[in-house]
C-alpha cells in the first residue's frame, strides 16, 4: 500500500448522494481525478470558493446568486 502525506492538498469536497468525498483532479490530465473516501474525524477544511454561503438553517451551499434566490442580509 502506497501511502502519501495529505497536507497541503487541493480537491473538491463532493456530495455522491450518500456521502461525501474528496475529489483531487490531476495536473495533467483535466479530465481525470481521483475520489478519496473521508475517514478522517475531524479533517481541518478551508474554504476557497467564492460561490460558498452559509444559511441561518446551517445549510453550507452555494451563493444566493448562484441559486437564483435573494439575499435578504
Amino acid at each position: 500500500m502506497k501511502i502519501l502525506p495529505a497536507k497541503g492538498s487541493r480537491g473538491f469536497l463532493i456530495w455522491t448522494g450518500e456521502t461525501y468525498q474528496f475529489r483531487v483532479y490531476h495536473d495533467l490530465d483535466p479530465q481525470g481525478f481521483t475520489d478519496y473516501d473521508i475517514r478522517h474525524s475531524d479533517l481541518e477544511i478551508e474554504i476557497l470558493d467564492q460561490d460558498a454561503a452559509f444559511y441561518d438553517d446551517r445549510t453550507l451551499d452555494h451563493s444566493p446568486k448562484t441559486l437564483g434566490i435573494e439575499n435578504t442580509q
